[in-house]
């Protein structure tokens, strides 16, 4: 009975603890959101309070005297179109290198681990050179292709540590039934690793989304900017009109937001099927 007191007593300092740690992680998110509804003159003289009212004066020149909409288009497209490459292509190499046996396979795995430990900023220059060659500069395909390049190793490291759990009576049973390769795999390991596909999505679209450094290298035009990296200029238009600015960033972040919600349970789902594998 001692022993069950304790246990329980253990768990809920734990919660209070995961509770007060998750309130110190949203605290600034909650104060950016709600700076986004104030004037400036609330934001100074009640900078911790409620805002008198919740209009949307802030969001509305967000959305009709800024560019914050082109921005927010240019990241969305760069975003989504980036981590589909990266789901589809990571998703078809883990496959290969996890479930068939071939000479070199060692070696492939090894070169698309060697990605996660050469950061691609130190070869900025020679990138430079090679995407203007090929008329990549200043447009988003070529942001698109920096992104997928960079952010496959990782990618193939994920997929391949789930696909490699899966019993090898699936694609046997499905052979014998007459299935093909791509049918195994698209019809009956895809499905299967949808929680590892989440994870692979998430943990790439965060840092393609906020991504600042390679915008500014490869964007000269303003019609194509990110949405971090036009900010910037936004910030310096709009640098005493805290409530616009406070909306703008709060925009910025909301798509991230979202997608977490929506996907958390999935996100919760394959870490856990990863730790127990």
């Amino acid at each position: 009975m001692t022993e069950k007191k304790s246990g329980d007593f253990g768990t809920w300092l734990m919660h209070i603890f995961l509770g007060f740690n998750a309130l110190i992680m949203l605290y600034p998110i909650i104060m950016m959101a709600l700076s986004a509804f104030k004037t400036n003159n609330e934001i100074f003289s009640a900078p911790f309070s409620l805002p008198s009212s919740f209009n949307l004066d802030n969001f509305a020149v967000i959305w009709n005297e800024t560019n914050v909409p082109r921005y927010f288009l240019n990241s969305t497209i760069v975003t989504g179109i980036s981590v589909l490459f990266l789901l589809i292509i990571g998703t078809m190499a883990a496959y290969a290198l996890s479930r068939y046996k071939f000479r070199g396979n060692i070696m492939v795995s090894l070169f698309f681990l060697s990605g996660l430990m050469l950061p691609l900023r130190l070869a900025i220059i020679p990138l430079f050179i090679q995407l203007k060659a090929l008329g990549l500069v200043d447009n988003l395909i070529g942001l698109i292709c920096i992104y997928t390049a960079m952010s496959l190793p990782a990618t193939v490291f994920i997929m391949t540590g789930f696909l490699r759990s899966l019993p090898s009576e699936l694609e046997d049973s499905a052979r014998m039934d007459g299935a093909s390769e791509f049918r195994i795999m698209v019809e009956i390991m895809v499905p299967l690793i949808t929680p590892a596909m989440v994870i692979a999505g998430i943990y790439n679209a965060v840092p393609i989304w906020n991504d600042f450094f390679f915008p500014l290298i490869f964007i000269q035009s303003p019609e194509w900017r990110t949405i971090a990296q036009g900010l910037t200029s936004f910030f310096g238009e709009y640098s005493i009109n805290y409530g616009v600015l406070y909306a703008g960033l709060t925009l910025a972040a909301l798509p991230i937001m979202v997608i977490f919600i929506v996907q958390s349970k999935r996100f919760i789902a394959g870490m856990t099927a990863g730790a127990i594998k």
